[in-house]
């Protein structure tokens, strides 16, 4: 019995070695880290810095999945994209998410995970220039495309068809720099994703969309080929679930939205709500006003253009209320419910006010209110950066109608690789700006059109009791 023992022993303390021996799945492996390595391009489709930190529609995916698996998100940034499918799996290397297109070749080098996103190639073209019909079209013509990209990939797979089919390739560019250049007529076409094309087309309106040159193709993370999947089956049932909940759908309208100009739906919409909206909130707006010394009717369009007077609006990145708060911004400012209407417009005011004080001295008048109101929807340190590029230019950084020029610059790679704080959807801040001036302009119309109601109605009130005096009077002397 003894040597039973000893036996039974023994074996059980062999399991135990053997098992706490064993080697951790890849999955595990981050967890006990603690991080997730994403490689990504630093852009308007993948990430960048926004006014609140880091966002993206790639980086807003990434960090729901690290904040699942209980890790930090640490995103390193590859701009090759022929260097970035080599490095997946490598260490600090866990998954690549940049708008990979799903293609053969790239199949052989790494493992794709469930699709999110399905885009086509479109071939785009000045619209002062002829409209191509077919490939046929292209032959002798100058195209210009992304390095190692997918649309690399498909010319060579159409020159099979077209041997004299020629095209020029440049890893330094976004998609957002090929629309660019295609407005501008500095190449005749390009190339790019429908989703890159979808948004910027109506800020470079001279590039249109000939055709396209793909059938439509998916996107996905991209892993590494290996037996261990236990990352890969963990995203595959993330990715599901964002799925069936709804979650993925509206992250893709947000980053894929359009921001629209004021047309005259618009313009219909606002005056309704005017209406029907603004009377709730006056009140709040006109006491905020008066404690920070800011227009209400400032303050009004300010709250329109982020909520639309919804005091229960909220985007999916969590900012809400009428003026459309972080949870970060509100604890700073003291505020504890983001959708009490009065909390969050002196919440929202106060901030302005803020950001407002730190515009620096010298610059007064509009221009000093139009650079608040940028640096509240892009972020202080993006609004330097724009500053800065101006006078790099010979322009004048004091000047809102001069910054506004350089703004849109900071989505180029060429220009926000040299900046302190990178990427930005620099043409945001600037529709902001207008939209928020032309909802300021109405506003203050149709408050002059009250005040002037209200002087016709006095005086008519005054005719009418001096007309009732001398009515008096006269049949008294009767």
């Amino acid at each position: 019995m003894l040597k039973r023992f000893l036996a039974t022993g023994l074996l059980l303390l062999t399991s135990t070695v053997l098992v706490s021996s064993k080697t951790p799945t890849v999955l595990e492996r981050i967890q006990a880290e603690g991080k997730l390595y994403v490689l990504s391009r630093n852009g308007p489709t993948t990430y960048y810095e926004g006014p609140h930190g880091l966002t993206g529609f790639e980086y807003t995916l990434a960090k729901a999945f690290a904040d699942e698996l209980g890790v930090e998100l640490v995103i390193r940034e590859e701009s090759n994209l022929g260097l970035l499918i080599d490095s997946v799996g490598r260490p600090m290397a866990d998954i690549g998410a940049s708008g990979l297109t799903v293609t053969e070749r790239r199949k052989a080098k790494v493992r794709f995970g469930q699709p999110y996103l399905e885009v086509t190639q479109q071939l785009i073209y000045h619209r002062d220039g002829e409209r191509p019909a077919e490939v046929a079209d292209l032959i002798g013509k100058e195209i210009l495309v992304i390095a190692n990209s997918s649309h690399s990939e498909r010319l060579r797979e159409l020159r099979r068809d077209y041997p004299e089919l020629r095209w020029s390739e440049r890893h330094d560019l976004e998609m957002i720099d090929l629309v660019q250049m295609v407005h501008t007529g500095q190449v005749q076409y390009a190339i790019v994703d429908s989703n890159a094309f979808a948004i910027n087309r109506n800020v470079y309106p001279n590039a249109q969309s000939a055709f396209d040159i793909s059938e439509p193709q998916q996107l996905a993370w991209a892993f590494p080929r290996q037996a261990d999947s236990s990352l890969y089956d963990a995203a595959q049932e993330f990715f599901a679930r964002i799925a069936e909940s709804g979650r993925l759908a509206e992250v893709t309208e947000y980053f894929y939205g359009h921001m629209d100009k004021v047309n005259k739906g618009g313009a219909l919409l606002f005056a309704d709500r005017v209406k029907t909206r603004l009377p709730n909130w006056e009140g709040y707006l006109q006491a905020a006003g008066e404690e920070y010394g800011i227009d209400w009717r400032l303050l009004a369009a300010m709250s329109y253009q982020e909520s639309h007077w919804d005091p229960k609006a909220r985007s999916h990145t969590g900012v809400r209320g009428l003026m459309m708060l972080t949870l970060v911004t509100a604890k700073e400012l003291g505020i504890s419910n983001r959708i009490d209407p009065e909390q969050s417009i002196h919440g929202g005011a106060r901030y302005f006010k803020q950001i407002y004080q730190r515009i620096p001295e010298r610059i007064q008048g509009p221009d000093r209110t139009w650079f608040a109101l940028a640096a509240y929807n892009v972020g202080m340190g993006h609004l330097e950066d724009a500053r800065v590029l101006t006078e790099s230019h010979g322009a004048d950084p004091d000047k809102w109608a001069d910054v506004k020029q350089y703004l849109p610059l900071l989505a180029k790679r060429k220009y926000y690789q040299h900046t302190k704080f990178g990427y930005a959807r620099g043409w945001e801040p600037v529709a902001y700006v207008q939209h928020i001036r032309q909802f300021y302009n109405i506003l203050r119309w149709l408050d002059q059109q009250k005040q002037r109601q209200v002087a016709d109605a006095t005086e008519h009130f005054d005719s009418i009791k001096a007309a009732d005096r001398g009515l008096i009077s006269l049949s008294l002397s009767l």
